[in-house]
């Protein structure tokens, strides 16, 4: 919330990725900006990995978005990133909005 309230919305994705990695930092929040997630089809481990925007606490993948509303892809896309990377919980970020919006999902 301090991230939307000091940026406010109408900025890229990229902008709130960043001031959202500074303000886990001043908090102490430990974090992984972007891991690297490993795909695999039937066993075999694809050349292509999926990349979330963080994973906090090592437990929580957050998603970050900056569109004027969340869809049915946003929610799908974080769905997927909890089963590939074996979490249950992920926060679904929109900084598009006038006022925050997220939601949560547990796998």
């Amino acid at each position: 919330m301090e991230v939307h309230r000091t940026v406010g919305p109408g900025h890229l994705e990229a902008v709130y990725q960043e001031c959202l990695e500074i303000e886990l930092k001043l908090r102490n929040i430990p974090f992984i900006s972007q891991p690297r997630l490993e795909i695999f089809y039937k066993e075999q481990k694809l050349k292509k990995y999926y990349v979330p925007d963080f994973i906090v606490y090592n437990e929580v993948v957050v998603e970050i978005k900056a569109e004027q509303s969340l869809s049915k892809v946003d929610e799908a896309q974080l769905i997927n990133s909890l089963v590939i990377s074996r979490h249950s919980t992920g926060l679904l970020l929109n900084f598009g909005e006038e006022s925050l919006r997220y939601r949560r999902f547990i796998n």
